[in-house]
Protein backbone atom coordinates (compact mmCIF):
# COMPACT_ATOMS: atom_id res chain seq x y z
CA UNK A 1 0.00 0.00 0.00
CA UNK A 2 1.26 3.48 -0.88
CA UNK A 3 2.09 5.88 1.94
CA UNK A 4 -0.04 8.95 2.52
CA UNK A 5 1.73 12.01 1.17
CA UNK A 6 1.03 15.75 1.13
CA UNK A 7 -0.13 17.37 -2.12
CA UNK A 8 -1.07 20.83 -3.34
CA UNK A 9 -3.56 21.22 -6.20
CA UNK A 10 -3.99 24.34 -8.32
CA UNK A 11 -7.57 25.64 -8.33
CA UNK A 12 -7.25 28.41 -10.93
CA UNK A 13 -4.53 30.11 -8.92
CA UNK A 14 -5.75 29.03 -5.48
CA UNK A 15 -3.47 26.43 -3.84
CA UNK A 16 -5.49 23.66 -2.20
CA UNK A 17 -3.33 21.53 0.08
CA UNK A 18 -4.22 18.06 1.18
CA UNK A 19 -3.23 14.43 1.53
CA UNK A 20 -3.13 11.71 -1.11
CA UNK A 21 -2.98 7.92 -0.80
CA UNK A 22 -2.59 5.82 -3.93
CA UNK A 23 -3.23 2.08 -4.32
CA UNK A 24 -0.63 -0.40 -5.47
CA UNK A 25 -2.22 -0.61 -8.92
CA UNK A 26 -1.26 2.39 -11.10
CA UNK A 27 -4.89 2.72 -12.18
CA UNK A 28 -7.18 3.16 -9.14
CA UNK A 29 -10.67 1.74 -9.17
CA UNK A 30 -11.95 5.29 -8.47
CA UNK A 31 -10.83 8.45 -6.65
CA UNK A 32 -12.34 9.21 -3.25
CA UNK A 33 -12.33 12.95 -2.53
CA UNK A 34 -12.70 13.73 1.19
CA UNK A 35 -13.80 17.17 2.44
CA UNK A 36 -13.43 18.16 6.11
CA UNK A 37 -15.80 20.17 8.28
CA UNK A 38 -15.66 23.63 9.84
CA UNK A 39 -12.54 24.41 11.85
CA UNK A 40 -10.70 21.24 10.82
CA UNK A 41 -8.14 20.17 8.18
CA UNK A 42 -7.75 17.33 5.67
CA UNK A 43 -5.99 15.22 8.31
CA UNK A 44 -9.40 14.62 9.89
CA UNK A 45 -9.66 11.65 7.52
CA UNK A 46 -6.19 10.31 8.34
CA UNK A 47 -6.27 9.67 12.08
CA UNK A 48 -3.33 7.56 13.30
CA UNK A 49 -4.22 7.27 16.98
CA UNK A 50 -5.13 3.62 16.40
CA UNK A 51 -4.44 1.23 13.50
CA UNK A 52 -7.31 1.20 11.01
CA UNK A 53 -8.70 4.66 11.77
CA UNK A 54 -7.47 6.30 8.53
CA UNK A 55 -9.87 6.52 5.59
CA UNK A 56 -6.91 7.19 3.30
CA UNK A 57 -5.12 3.98 4.24
CA UNK A 58 -8.31 1.93 4.06
CA UNK A 59 -9.31 3.27 0.65
CA UNK A 60 -5.85 2.69 -0.83
CA UNK A 61 -5.79 -0.87 0.52
CA UNK A 62 -9.05 -1.54 -1.37
CA UNK A 63 -7.69 -0.26 -4.66
CA UNK A 64 -8.90 3.33 -4.57
CA UNK A 65 -7.01 6.61 -4.64
CA UNK A 66 -8.03 8.83 -1.71
CA UNK A 67 -7.57 12.59 -1.90
CA UNK A 68 -8.38 14.57 1.28
CA UNK A 69 -8.34 18.31 0.60
CA UNK A 70 -8.12 21.40 2.78
CA UNK A 71 -11.15 23.42 1.70
CA UNK A 72 -10.61 27.02 0.45
CA UNK A 73 -9.64 29.22 3.41
CA UNK A 74 -7.82 26.37 5.15
CA UNK A 75 -4.26 25.07 4.82
CA UNK A 76 -2.22 26.42 1.93
CA UNK A 77 -5.01 28.75 0.76
CA UNK A 78 -5.55 30.44 4.14
CA UNK A 79 -3.06 33.25 3.52
CA UNK A 80 -4.47 34.01 0.07
CA UNK A 81 -8.07 33.73 1.30
CA UNK A 82 -8.04 35.07 4.89
CA UNK A 83 -11.85 35.31 4.89
CA UNK A 84 -12.32 32.05 2.99
CA UNK A 85 -14.94 31.76 0.26
CA UNK A 86 -18.70 31.46 0.17
CA UNK A 87 -20.23 28.18 -1.02
CA UNK A 88 -20.29 29.22 -4.68
CA UNK A 89 -16.61 30.19 -4.53
CA UNK A 90 -15.63 26.99 -2.75
CA UNK A 91 -17.53 24.96 -5.35
CA UNK A 92 -15.77 26.63 -8.27
CA UNK A 93 -12.37 26.17 -6.61
CA UNK A 94 -12.97 22.50 -5.82
CA UNK A 95 -14.13 21.67 -9.33
CA UNK A 96 -11.14 23.52 -10.82
CA UNK A 97 -8.79 21.56 -8.54
CA UNK A 98 -10.39 18.23 -9.48
CA UNK A 99 -10.23 19.09 -13.16
CA UNK A 100 -6.51 19.76 -12.75
CA UNK A 101 -6.05 16.51 -10.83
CA UNK A 102 -7.82 14.60 -13.62
CA UNK A 103 -5.39 15.96 -16.21
CA UNK A 104 -2.41 14.47 -14.39
CA UNK A 105 -3.75 11.33 -12.71
CA UNK A 106 -5.67 8.18 -13.52
CA UNK A 107 -9.26 8.35 -12.24
CA UNK A 108 -10.51 4.81 -12.74
CA UNK A 109 -14.32 4.95 -12.71
CA UNK A 110 -14.29 8.60 -11.58
CA UNK A 111 -14.66 10.75 -8.46
CA UNK A 112 -16.61 9.84 -5.32
CA UNK A 113 -17.23 12.54 -2.70
CA UNK A 114 -17.02 11.95 1.06
CA UNK A 115 -17.60 14.84 3.42
CA UNK A 116 -17.96 15.68 7.07
CA UNK A 117 -20.09 18.43 8.63
CA UNK A 118 -19.72 21.74 6.73
CA UNK A 119 -17.75 19.90 4.06
CA UNK A 120 -21.05 18.24 3.21
CA UNK A 121 -22.45 21.56 1.99
CA UNK A 122 -19.56 21.79 -0.46
CA UNK A 123 -19.90 18.15 -1.53
CA UNK A 124 -23.58 18.58 -2.39
CA UNK A 125 -22.97 21.89 -4.15
CA UNK A 126 -20.12 20.37 -6.18
CA UNK A 127 -22.23 17.33 -7.05
CA UNK A 128 -24.99 19.62 -8.32
CA UNK A 129 -22.62 21.77 -10.40
CA UNK A 130 -20.20 19.13 -11.73
CA UNK A 131 -20.39 17.98 -15.32
CA UNK A 132 -18.49 15.43 -17.39
CA UNK A 133 -15.65 13.59 -15.72
CA UNK A 134 -16.02 15.70 -12.55
CA UNK A 135 -19.58 14.46 -11.96
CA UNK A 136 -19.34 12.19 -8.90
CA UNK A 137 -20.23 8.52 -8.72
CA UNK A 138 -21.89 9.19 -5.37
CA UNK A 139 -21.86 11.42 -2.31
CA UNK A 140 -21.38 10.12 1.24
CA UNK A 141 -22.06 12.63 4.01
CA UNK A 142 -21.59 12.43 7.75
CA UNK A 143 -22.50 15.06 10.33
CA UNK A 144 -24.59 17.31 8.10
CA UNK A 145 -28.32 17.68 7.64
CA UNK A 146 -30.78 20.42 6.78
CA UNK A 147 -32.22 21.61 10.10
CA UNK A 148 -29.93 22.69 12.93
CA UNK A 149 -30.44 21.35 16.44
CA UNK A 150 -29.10 24.64 17.87
CA UNK A 151 -29.81 28.34 17.53
CA UNK A 152 -27.72 30.09 14.83
CA UNK A 153 -25.80 31.97 17.52
CA UNK A 154 -24.42 28.67 18.83
CA UNK A 155 -22.83 27.67 15.52
CA UNK A 156 -19.00 27.79 15.26
CA UNK A 157 -17.67 31.08 13.91
CA UNK A 158 -14.50 33.12 13.55
CA UNK A 159 -14.41 34.03 17.25
CA UNK A 160 -16.46 31.17 18.69
CA UNK A 161 -15.34 27.55 18.24
CA UNK A 162 -18.72 26.16 19.19
CA UNK A 163 -19.60 23.96 22.14
CA UNK A 164 -17.04 21.24 22.79
CA UNK A 165 -19.58 18.55 23.66
CA UNK A 166 -21.52 19.10 20.45
CA UNK A 167 -18.38 18.47 18.41
CA UNK A 168 -17.47 15.29 20.24
CA UNK A 169 -20.35 13.78 22.18
CA UNK A 170 -19.56 11.29 24.96
CA UNK A 171 -15.88 10.79 25.80
CA UNK A 172 -16.29 7.02 25.59
CA UNK A 173 -16.62 7.31 21.79
CA UNK A 174 -12.93 8.26 21.42
CA UNK A 175 -9.48 7.00 22.43
CA UNK A 176 -7.87 9.42 24.91
CA UNK A 177 -5.16 10.28 22.36
CA UNK A 178 -7.76 11.54 19.88
CA UNK A 179 -8.13 14.86 21.68
CA UNK A 180 -4.39 15.52 21.79
CA UNK A 181 -3.83 14.35 18.22
CA UNK A 182 -6.43 16.71 16.77
CA UNK A 183 -4.61 19.82 18.07
CA UNK A 184 -2.84 20.29 14.73
CA UNK A 185 -6.11 19.82 12.83
CA UNK A 186 -8.14 22.51 14.57
CA UNK A 187 -8.11 26.01 13.05
CA UNK A 188 -10.38 29.09 12.85
CA UNK A 189 -13.51 28.99 10.73
CA UNK A 190 -13.12 31.46 7.82
CA UNK A 191 -15.43 34.48 8.06
CA UNK A 192 -17.32 33.85 4.79
CA UNK A 193 -18.07 30.26 5.80
CA UNK A 194 -19.21 31.35 9.26
CA UNK A 195 -21.44 34.04 7.76
CA UNK A 196 -23.13 31.69 5.32
CA UNK A 197 -23.54 28.58 7.48
CA UNK A 198 -26.75 29.77 9.25
CA UNK A 199 -28.33 30.30 5.81
CA UNK A 200 -27.97 26.62 4.86
CA UNK A 201 -31.55 25.52 5.68
CA UNK A 202 -32.83 28.04 3.11
CA UNK A 203 -30.06 27.38 0.57
CA UNK A 204 -30.41 23.61 0.74
CA UNK A 205 -33.45 22.96 -1.51
CA UNK A 206 -31.92 24.70 -4.54
CA UNK A 207 -28.61 22.88 -4.07
CA UNK A 208 -30.23 19.49 -3.49
CA UNK A 209 -32.48 19.78 -6.54
CA UNK A 210 -29.44 19.75 -8.82
CA UNK A 211 -27.85 16.59 -7.38
CA UNK A 212 -28.11 13.52 -9.61
CA UNK A 213 -25.63 11.15 -7.93
CA UNK A 214 -26.70 8.74 -5.16
CA UNK A 215 -26.47 10.33 -1.70
CA UNK A 216 -26.01 8.64 1.68
CA UNK A 217 -26.37 10.55 4.96
CA UNK A 218 -24.88 9.24 8.20
CA UNK A 219 -25.90 10.69 11.56
CA UNK A 220 -23.85 9.72 14.59
CA UNK A 221 -25.63 8.17 17.57
CA UNK A 222 -24.90 11.43 19.39
CA UNK A 223 -25.21 13.99 16.59
CA UNK A 224 -25.82 17.22 18.49
CA UNK A 225 -25.53 19.85 15.74
CA UNK A 226 -28.23 18.55 13.40
CA UNK A 227 -31.75 17.23 13.79
CA UNK A 228 -32.25 13.67 12.59
CA UNK A 229 -35.84 13.02 13.71
CA UNK A 230 -38.33 11.71 11.14
CA UNK A 231 -39.69 15.15 10.24
CA UNK A 232 -36.19 16.57 9.75
CA UNK A 233 -35.15 13.59 7.64
CA UNK A 234 -38.21 14.03 5.42
CA UNK A 235 -37.29 17.69 4.90
CA UNK A 236 -33.75 16.58 4.12
CA UNK A 237 -34.63 13.99 1.49
CA UNK A 238 -37.61 15.58 -0.27
CA UNK A 239 -35.59 18.17 -2.27
CA UNK A 240 -33.23 15.47 -3.62
CA UNK A 241 -35.64 14.83 -6.47
CA UNK A 242 -33.04 13.47 -8.89
CA UNK A 243 -30.97 11.31 -6.53
CA UNK A 244 -31.39 8.00 -4.79
CA UNK A 245 -30.95 8.48 -1.05
CA UNK A 246 -30.18 6.59 2.13
CA UNK A 247 -30.05 7.70 5.78
CA UNK A 248 -28.33 5.65 8.47
CA UNK A 249 -27.35 6.04 12.12
CA UNK A 250 -23.76 5.24 13.11
CA UNK A 251 -23.78 3.59 16.56
CA UNK A 252 -21.16 4.36 19.21
CA UNK A 253 -20.21 7.69 17.62
CA UNK A 254 -20.32 11.43 18.15
CA UNK A 255 -20.15 14.22 15.57
CA UNK A 256 -16.40 13.73 14.91
CA UNK A 257 -17.02 10.15 13.81
CA UNK A 258 -13.79 9.69 11.82
CA UNK A 259 -11.70 10.44 14.91
CA UNK A 260 -13.38 7.90 17.19
CA UNK A 261 -13.67 4.18 17.84
CA UNK A 262 -16.42 3.95 15.20
CA UNK A 263 -14.18 5.36 12.46
CA UNK A 264 -13.31 2.02 10.86
CA UNK A 265 -16.92 0.85 10.97
CA UNK A 266 -18.07 4.10 9.38
CA UNK A 267 -15.30 4.15 6.76
CA UNK A 268 -16.05 0.55 5.76
CA UNK A 269 -19.66 1.57 5.22
CA UNK A 270 -18.46 4.47 3.08
CA UNK A 271 -16.47 2.10 0.91
CA UNK A 272 -19.40 -0.32 0.72
CA UNK A 273 -21.59 2.54 -0.53
CA UNK A 274 -18.96 3.34 -3.16
CA UNK A 275 -19.02 -0.31 -4.26
CA UNK A 276 -22.81 -0.06 -4.63
CA UNK A 277 -22.49 3.15 -6.66
CA UNK A 278 -20.01 1.43 -8.98
CA UNK A 279 -22.30 -1.57 -9.36
CA UNK A 280 -25.35 0.60 -10.10
CA UNK A 281 -23.47 2.68 -12.64
CA UNK A 282 -22.23 -0.30 -14.62
CA UNK A 283 -21.75 -3.88 -13.45
CA UNK A 284 -18.02 -4.42 -13.48
CA UNK A 285 -17.11 -0.71 -13.24
CA UNK A 286 -14.04 -0.29 -11.07
CA UNK A 287 -13.85 -4.06 -11.22
CA UNK A 288 -11.39 -6.20 -9.36
CA UNK A 289 -9.04 -8.50 -11.31
CA UNK A 290 -10.72 -11.60 -12.76
CA UNK A 291 -10.14 -14.79 -10.76
CA UNK A 292 -7.38 -17.08 -11.97
CA UNK A 293 -8.00 -20.63 -13.23
CA UNK A 294 -6.51 -21.93 -9.99
CA UNK A 295 -8.92 -19.85 -7.91
CA UNK A 296 -11.89 -21.01 -9.98
CA UNK A 297 -10.89 -24.68 -9.57
CA UNK A 298 -10.75 -24.11 -5.81
CA UNK A 299 -14.27 -22.66 -5.91
CA UNK A 300 -15.48 -25.66 -7.93
CA UNK A 301 -14.06 -28.06 -5.36
CA UNK A 302 -15.78 -26.19 -2.54
CA UNK A 303 -19.12 -26.31 -4.33
CA UNK A 304 -19.02 -30.06 -5.01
Amino acid sequence: MSAVRPVVLDADGIPLSGLLALPADPVPRAVVVALHGAGMRAGYFDSRVRPGFSLLELGASLGFAVLALDRPGYGASAELLPRGLDLAGQTAALLAALDGYARGHELGAGFFLVAHSNGGRLALSAAAAARGRSAPLGVDLCGVGRQFAVDPGQLPGTDFPGQWRRHWGALRFYPPEAFRACTDLVCPVPAEEARETPLWPRMYPAVAAGVRAPVRFTFAEQELWWRSDSAAVEELLTPLIGASTEVVIQPHAGHNTSLGWASRSYHLRVMAFLEECLLAREPGAGRLPAPTDREMKKVDRNLT
